[in-house]
Parts: C-alpha cells; structure tokens; sequence
C-alpha cells in the first residue's frame, strides 16, 4: 500500500510520519489513501455526497519537542474539506487536486489523538472535475470522492523552510528559499564537486554544466541547512523554448512523440496500488518510443512527476477543467468543422474564479520540476472563457514553459503552438501562423482483449482493430499518412490517445489492469526511431 513513501521529494525531511491506512469512514473501515469508489480502499458502504473520516494516531515519543510545529498534510481530498483534531476545528479546503496542510501543533494530545475530515464532494461543477461523473460511459469516467492522496504528519521548527522555486538554465539556477530563518547553508555534492552557497536568493553558476534529457535525465542533489532545519532536493538544468516553427529544448529543436495518460488505474482509481508502479508505467512509455506524456485534465501525486524527472520523460500537464461541457457546442460541431467561437460570452463568475486560481496554485505546485515543459490551459472548450487572458497570466507566472492555450480548438489569439484534435482520419496538417503546430490528440483506435475489459457495457473509442498487427498496422499507417508528412508544414509534436484502456474507452495501447501490451513494441520503437530521425534531417540536425 502508499504508506511509507515519502510524498513529496523537492522538500524531504526526516520527520516525516504517514497516516494512510485503515480509516473509518461512515462508521465502517476503509484502506486510505484510496477513495472509497476503488476496489483498494477495501469500503463496502454506500458512497454518499457526505463523507466522514475518522482516524485515532499516536506520534512517536522523539517525533517533536516543544518548540516545533507540528503540520497535517493531505496530498488531495475531493471535493469541500473540513477538518478537526480533538474536536478542535482546525480549518478547511476546496478542490480535489492540490494538496494543502494545517498546523495542528496546539491541539495535540501527548497520547491517542482524534483525527476527524468531513469532506462533501457533490461533484460540482463549480470545481475542478476532470472526466469524473456519476455513472461511467464512454469518455466520462468512475467518480473519485474524499481522500485519495497520502495523509502525513511532519514536525518542523518555527522558522522552517517553507518552500522553494527552481529556475533552472543552462548554465545554473536561480534559487529562492522561503525562509524566515536568518541565514542558511546550500549544499550540491554530486559526484564529481561540492559547493556551499549562503545567500537567500541566488544565482547558482554549474561548473561543466550537465544538460537534462529524457536520453539522459540527469539530476543535481543538493541540502538546505538552518540553524533548526534541514531538508534535501534536486534540479536539472535544462530550458524551453519556441522559435518559430519548432520546440527547443536545450537549444536544440525536439520532436514531441507523446503519448496520453489519464491517470486512471483499474484497482485504485486514480492511484495505483503502489507509487512503483509509476516507474513501471514510465519505463513502458519509453518502451514504445514515446518522450512525452500528455497527463491528461488530472494532477498527479507528486511522486508521479518525481519519477518523471528521475527516468526521463517529458511532461504537457493539462490543467482540470470545471465548467459545463456542452455535447452539441463542444464536440459536435467542432468534429464538423465548426472551430472559430469566440470564449468571451461566457459569464459564470463564481466558476471563472474558481479555475483561475486552481490554473495559478497548479502552476505554483508543479513549478520546479524539470520533467514538465509545457500547460494545456483549455481543452475542447470545455469551461473555456477568455482564454487569451488567462494565457497572460500562466505566462506572466512562469515564462518557462510553453502554453497551449486551448487544445483541439476554438482558438482566440494567443496561445504559444497551433493545436489541433484529429480523429477518424488521416490529414496532412498545415498553419500560417509563425508557431509550432501540434497534433495534441489523435489515433484512439480500439482493441478489445477478452478477459481484460472492464464491463459488459458499450466499449467506446475512435476505430476498432481485432489483433496485435491489426491496431500496429493502423498507427503506423497514421503516422505514415498524417504525422510524418506534417513535419514539412512545422508539425513538431503529436500525442496518441492513450497509454491504458480506462473502463468502458478501450482505445488504449495497454488493458486497463496493464497486463497486456496491445501493440507491438518493437515496431513502435522503430517507428518512433523513424520520426525522430526524420524530424531531426528535416531540422538540420542529422
């Protein structure tokens, strides 16, 4: 089970103590961090929009002394969060995909401590939603309710480091530590030097700078010490870039040959049975030739992206939608080719808000992982409102990445790639803007695997094959017929939907459970190996 790992890498202390196991939820036992919709959690009451946690913890005798704070943390609970310690309030959260903490240190008990979370998740769509919805079908996905990431305790001292924020370039860092301690020691000892910097705010110069890639994903370790504090993190050196038609990374243009991921697992919903198996679904990512994983309208644990950094695989992290999605306005006539609406008639204010600073906290939460190049802002239209503003903002807050302002289409002015959805065909893409084009979505096609589906119910994707070299044959034919040949036009990136079956959408390249590859990995990986290689001739680089 997610017990002992430490959730969250850029800031590891040794203090840190987990509460995720057996819960009472309702009054009856549930196996935390799951939600209790996912066969893990191990819950067999009825799922109300009403959810009340119960938890009795004892801390450990040398965990804190006297003069330290002590903080809760919960890695996300969906949707509206109260919490109590000892029958003390201790405050609230809204929103199901970013984590938050409390101090409880004044409501401890030297004993047994009573730990109660009142959560109400009535899957409005004033919050961040994603693909959750009541009943699964087709594209809309099993309801995630309650606590659904790791809950932790860690002791800290009153002028603790409370974060940090990593701008990394080629040649170093900038590195901001927030801080009220007086003075502090940063420490980077790798291999082959050790360094001491002692200043808040700090230009950090690399001496024989060692670049980031997925080829080669390369991370520099360093400590920060106080008087009273002490924590240990990483970063990669590495930057993002657009000119023109084409992607920079490192200054040197890339083909994104990405792959969807929706975050969706067959036992734990929107967790897997344990944080190793993101290194397993990364390592058969990269299996099949990809460098790219569109994490599609979820945000992940933060051990996801850890790993990402640590094996090597780019990251376009889309922000979750909220809003309504309009069947007829957002799907149908986009797919008939109406895909010029402008997003400025759109008055809910309350949701507006509501996206804007979930859009500006993502940004935030996320910022120093070098795995992550690029934001999906809007994507379908779904919620979209003046999206040429909200790009400013994104852009304003972090320059360091590319945006895509509104994925598929309905696009306003500005945005920093072209980006298109292409399903059901084969089409040479082309734009007359001075921007990289991107195919964000394409392929969907089905394989049914018997013994492997999730359901009875209709099976939904975007074209159906019956055998290994059936569904190959038809992405390599896409590939052939549409991708390669939209390079000459400044295609510079193309994502396939999707990396896994997720129940009833069975377009996936591996079954829901991931026992079973659908594709052939050989000749995914020379196929991959072919469009890079062409990518790089067309680019001057081969």
């Amino acid at each position: 089970v997610l017990t002992m790992e430490y959730p969250r890498p850029q800031l590891k202390r040794n203090s840190f103590f987990s509460l995720n196991g057996v819960w009472q939820l309702n009054d009856l036992s549930i196996n935390i961090p799951y939600p209790p919709q996912a066969p893990l959690s191990n819950y067999h009451g009825i799922i109300n929009d009403t959810l009340v946690y119960q938890k009795d913890f004892i801390l450990p005798i040398d965990f804190y002394h006297a003069n330290n704070q002590v903080l809760l943390h919960f890695g996300a609970v969906d949707q509206l969060t109260k919490v109590y310690v000892n029958n003390r309030y201790i405050g609230s959260h809204s929103g199901g995909y970013l984590p938050f903490y409390f101090d409880i240190s004044s409501s401890l008990n030297d004993g047994v401590n009573k730990l109660v979370v009142k959560v109400t998740d009535s899957l409005s769509h004033d919050y961040p939603y994603g693909k959750q919805s009541r009943e699964s079908h087709g594209m809309w996905y099993t309801q995630v309710s309650g606590i659904w990431q790791t809950v932790w305790v860690e002791a800290v001292s009153k002028n603790c480091i409370k974060d940090l924020l990593i701008t990394p370039s080629l040649t170093g860092i900038n590195l901001k530590v927030n801080t009220e301690a007086s003075r502090y020691t940063v420490t980077i000892e790798n291999n082959d030097f050790k360094k001491t910097y002692t200043a808040k705010d700090t230009d950090i110069t690399i001496d024989n700078p060692h670049y980031w890639t997925p080829d080669d994903p390369y991370l520099y370790t360093f400590s920060i010490t106080t008087d009273d504090d002490y924590i240990e993190s990483y970063f990669a050196l590495r930057t993002v870039e657009i000119k023109k038609h084409q992607i920079l990374l490192n200054d040197t243009p890339i083909f994104l040959h990405g792959i969807l991921d929706q975050g969706y697992y067959h036992d734990g919903l929107f967790l897997p049975e344990h944080p190793d198996f993101y290194k397993t679904e990364i390592m058969n990512i990269k299996k099949l030739g990809f460098n790219l994983i569109r994490k599609h309208i979820k945000i992940e644990p933060e051990l996801f992206y850890y790993n990402c950094d640590k094996l090597g695989i780019l990251v376009m992290q889309d922000m979750v939608n909220n809003g309504e999605y309009r069947f007829i306005h957002d799907t149908v006539l986009p797919t008939l080719g109406f895909i010029n609406f402008k997003d400025t008639r759109y008055k809910n204010t309350l949701q507006q808000n509501i996206f804007k600073q979930h859009m500006i906290d993502t940004i935030n939460h996320l910022y120093n992982h070098p795995s992550i190049i690029s934001y999906t802002i809007f994507n379908e239209g779904w919620g979209q409102f003046n999206s040429d503003e909200m790009y400013q903002i994104c852009k304003e807050l972090d320059p360091t990445r590319f945006y895509d302002t509104t994925s598929g289409w309905f696009s306003q002015k500005n945005s920093d790639v072209v980006s298109r959805h292409i399903y059901f065909r084969n089409k040479i893409l082309s734009t007359n803007l001075e921007r990289p084009l991107l195919l964000s979505e394409c392929g969907g096609y089905t394989r049914p695997i018997n013994n492997h589906l999730n359901s009875n119910k209709k099976q939904y994707g975007y074209g159906k094959t019956n055998s290994e070299k059936e569904l190959t044959d038809k992405i390599e034919k896409m590939y052939q017929e549409m991708v390669i040949p939209s390079i000459n036009n400044g295609l510079c990136g193309c994502i396939y939907t999707q990396i896994s079956d997720i129940e009833n959408e069975i377009n996936g390249l591996y079954t829901y459970d991931r026992k079973i590859c659908k594709v052939n990995q050989q000749r995914m990986s020379e196929l991959a190996r072919k469009l890079y290689s062409y990518y790089e001739k067309k680019s001057g680089l081969s």
